[in-house]
């Protein structure tokens, strides 16, 4: 999940993330096991029933279907920022969920439009995360749900450990920055868990594949490539964090519940 310390202008971020994501569409689903496990985690918190339902970030569309089968008589909506990957959804799980092109941060739905927002690991990428919560109790109608998972700084640490580049990293919003906005939106939080999630892989080909493979990685612009000795002494400082599972890969992970007052 790589990208610059000092993001560019909105506009050019939001495509760049979404020419990353678009990219990785083909093989997302094969590499994003983490993504998965960590999803799971909202999965027995959602509420017995829906009508209107939002996968907001929807990638390749797993959730969403998922979230279909769940609410068999809900009307099912995926949105995404990257062309690419609604395609793919589009491809695999077709008409019967409206793949609905948008950016977190301005959705292009109605007021109370709404019931349940699910979302796993998509807010981290927006720029402006008071925006993003203002906009979730907007298109929520009252008494609607928001479930989300997002990342918090410290993810992918090792990674900065490795090449030694500490703000080439994703730069998130903190726990702190998150509760204001959520309180600043007139959500109410039900629920919030922090926790870090740590996955393990064989060799540094396969961390960087598990990041690079699910378009987690934005490049930063003018940025020179690395020499041969450079990644040679990246995968060495990566051994000495190797475990008896392999070589770790953590992920800070903070769970939301969140509900609009009626």
């Amino acid at each position: 999940m790589s990208t610059t310390a000092t993001p560019p202008q909105s506009a050019n971020w939001q495509a760049s993330v979404a020419h990353a994501f678009s990219r990785a569409a083909p093989r997302y689903d094969a590499l994003a096991g983490a993504q998965r496990h960590i999803g799971d985690t909202l999965w027995s918190t959602l509420p017995g029933r829906a009508s209107q339902v939002l996968d907001l970030g929807c990638g390749t569309g797993y959730w969403t279907h998922r979230l279909a089968q769940r609410y068999p008589d809900a009307q099912l909506t995926g949105l995404d920022i990257a062309p690419g990957m609604l395609a793919q959804a589009q491809a695999c799980y077709g008409p019967r969920i409206r793949w609905q092109l948008g950016n977190a941060e301005a959705l292009p739905f109605a007021a109370e439009r709404f019931d349940l927002v699910f979302s796993n690991l998509a807010i981290q990428w927006c720029r402006d995360i008071g925006m993003v919560m203002n906009e979730l109790q907007r298109v929520l109608a009252r008494g609607g749900q928001a479930h989300l998972t997002t990342l918090l700084p410290g993810t992918l640490v090792e990674v900065a450990h490795a090449w030694q580049r500490p703000e080439a990293l994703l730069q998130t919003p903190d726990r702190n920055e998150l509760v204001r906005a959520i309180e600043h939106s007139g959500l109410t939080p039900i629920h919030q868990h922090a926790e870090r999630r740590t996955f393990h892989y064989p060799d540094l080909n396969a961390v960087m594949a598990s990041i690079k493979g699910v378009g987690a990685q934005v490049s930063r612009p003018h940025a020179r490539r690395l020499t041969r000795r450079e990644l040679q002494t990246a995968r060495e400082r990566f051994e000495t964090l190797r475990e008896p599972q392999g070589l770790p890969l953590s992920y800070q992970c903070l769970t939301l519940h969140l509900e609009k007052p009626l």
